[in-house]
């Protein structure tokens, strides 16, 4: 459970506050001014914190340097190919998926039945004196009822 207390009800019952984290496992958001700027928490939850975040900071590090070569070299041109490789990778497994589900329609029928133009559709004309008049609508006549 967590709790909101203000740092001068904090100030004021430090020791059941501690009593409440310890014993009841309760995580405190402590605000000033209605902002939060502190927590008390478990000295269990805080020891897992600290190891998710050196965990995380050494997968950083790792991924830092596994795209050190590639990145400086093309301007990240490498790195970037690998990220579209693995996003279009995901998209044709989630089409997969949909479509064993019955969400997409089979890739076949859909490439038979898609019409094929005779001839290239001709590209948009736009004249330099030509013009747009956009008026705005205009309002209902007669007055509208109150309900």
């Amino acid at each position: 459970m967590i709790t909101e207390t203000t740092a001068v009800t904090l100030r004021q019952n430090l020791g059941d506050m501690l009593n409440r984290v310890q014993y009841r496992r309760e995580s405190i958001v402590i605000t000033k001014d209605g902002k939060p700027v502190a927590a008390l928490v478990d000295a269990a939850l805080f020891n897992r914190f600290r190891a998710l975040q050196d965990r995380f900071d050494a997968l950083c590090e790792r991924l830092a340097k596994s795209f050190d070569g590639d990145a400086v070299g093309d301007g990240g041109a490498k790195a970037q190919a690998e990220v579209e490789r693995i996003s279009a990778e995901a998209r044709r497994q989630v089409a997969q998926d949909w479509r064993r589900a019955g969400r997409l329609p089979e890739l076949q029928s859909v490439l038979q039945s898609a019409p094929v133009a005779a001839e290239p559709l001709p590209k948009p004309c736009l004249d330099s004196k030509m013009s747009v008049n956009v008026q705005p609508p205009k309002p209902p006549k007669g007055r509208r009822k109150a309900i």
